[in-house]
């Protein structure tokens, strides 16, 4: 008898603990507000990507992410001279922006090189409003592009620049979108289209 009730305040405790990680694992998960709008888990959090960077605009002035960042942007790192990638990616993202302002939100496209020997503040600049008149071309030194690189987690390596003056660069081919009040918060791959970007940059917006 004395066996069977040992037994079954066990199983009431295990059960109630059982009840509160549960419970603490749903507050934990209600505290996203983005969660309806994510599409996938960002390895450490999505405080893992973004932060503060300084890099030259196209008219040759140093920027702080601060001062690129005023409202939703969907942010890329590519550079002028890519043969296909860039100008696709660079092109859906602009038509996002286009659909989402047709549905009545305001975002900024923005280009960040990643070959700053190449790409100057007039070239980027050029190549970013020729995408878009709201794009936003950045270039700047290759330390200040390694670390707006480094804060993104992205990556890129060029091939044999220094034989050849039409190399490619290898490079990450992510699409970032960043909230000015919450930095980073999603990030879109190729394969998604301009319409279902568009989608969900409006459920991060309105959840914001």
């Amino acid at each position: 008898m004395v066996r069977n009730f040992a037994i079954l305040g066990i199983a009431c405790i295990a059960a109630l603990l059982g009840g509160l990680w549960y419970l603490t694992l749903r507050g934990e998960g209600s505290a996203d507000a983005f969660a309806e709008c994510r599409s996938g888990a960002v390895a450490g959090g999505s405080g893992a990507i973004g932060g503060p960077f300084e890099l030259v605009n196209a008219a040759g002035v140093t920027v702080t992410d601060a001062e690129v960042i005023t409202e939703p942007s969907l942010v890329y790192f590519g550079y002028t001279f890519c043969p296909d990638v860039c100008p696709m990616d660079t092109s859906r993202n602009a038509q996002a922006v286009d659909v989402l302002a047709e549905r009545g939100y305001s975002t900024t496209p923005v280009f960040i090189s990643i070959d700053p020997k190449r790409d100057t503040p007039e070239v980027v600049g050029d190549f970013a409003y020729n995408m878009h008149e709201k794009m936003i071309g950045l270039t700047g030194s290759p330390e200040q592009v390694k670390a707006a690189s480094k804060a993104y987690k992205t990556y890129y390596k060029a091939h044999d620049e220094e034989d050849d003056d039409y190399y490619l660069v290898d490079h990450t081919t992510m699409s970032y979108l960043v909230l000015p009040e919450h930095g980073f918060v999603e990030f879109f791959r190729r394969d998604i289209s301009a319409d279902m970007m568009a989608d969900q940059v409006a459920c991060f917006i309105d959840n914001s």
